[in-house]
């Protein structure tokens, strides 16, 4: 039996779930980020607990959680109903606000870290010519983190992509609307085609392993040569 070329519209809807979330964990969490890099507050523990949970929590659990705060008679989904008319449960913006909360400490720990290793005297230094405030962090700050957020970047679309417990549970299985690759390599095995099965695998298999080696070697050959 010829191999069949499998429907690729799953994994087209996983890399535009993908990017729109890392789009938006960055953008979104980098003030949280730097805050928790410099502040001195009692609070800091149990927001840096908060931001984990998603490490240790099971999908399922979480995706439960999200399905009721998401759902028609939770408060966040009855305020989206009252908006724009439609639920968010079992829609693309529901599965998008459900990656960012299952994603959010693969981007808030590598850009909490590249803040923490900044010397604070290359900011001091920096204060003193008179650069504060936004500035200081757009012209000092942010080139020196470039290598956390290409890290924050790549560790958040590649585990956003591979997701399954959390978008089955908030999205469902709609093909072309919620079906991201994940869910479509657990469709093939349940229906025993394991050919469409290893193809898809294969796919995200090799493009998880060229996005992890990118990252390494691009961090590797980006830092500084110590002087002998």
């Amino acid at each position: 039996m010829s191999m069949q070329w499998p429907d690729l519209t799953a994994l087209w809807l996983s890399f535009k779930l993908a990017g729109l979330t890392t789009v938006v964990l960055i953008l979104l969490t980098t003030p949280l980020a730097y805050w928790l890099a410099k502040t001195q507050s009692k609070l800091k523990p149990l927001i840096e607990t908060l931001v984990a949970l998603p490490i240790v929590l099971p999908p399922t659990v979480m995706g439960f959680y999200l399905l009721v705060l998401l759902g028609p008679d939770g408060w966040l989904g009855a305020f989206w109903v009252s908006v724009t008319g439609s639920a968010l449960t079992f829609s693309f913006s529901g599965l998008v606000i459900a990656s960012v909360c299952y994603s959010l400490p693969f981007v808030v720990q590598p850009l909490q870290n590249g803040f923490e290793s900044i010397n604070p005297s290359i900011q001091d230094a920096a204060k003193t010519l008179g650069t504060r405030g936004t500035r200081l962090f757009f012209k000092v700050t942010l080139p020196l983190s470039k290598r956390a957020f290409l890290t924050a970047a790549v560790m958040g679309f590649a585990h956003t992509l591979g997701e399954f417990g959390v978008v089955l549970m908030v999205g469902g299985n709609i093909p072309g609307a919620t079906k991201v690759i994940a869910i479509e390599i657990y469709n093939q095995v349940e229906m025993l085609n394991y050919p469409q099965a290893h193809v898809l695998s294969a796919i995200l298999l090799v493009l998880a392993f060229v996005m992890i080696f990118a990252l390494y070697y691009l961090n590797q050959s980006n830092k500084p040569k110590q002087v002998q």
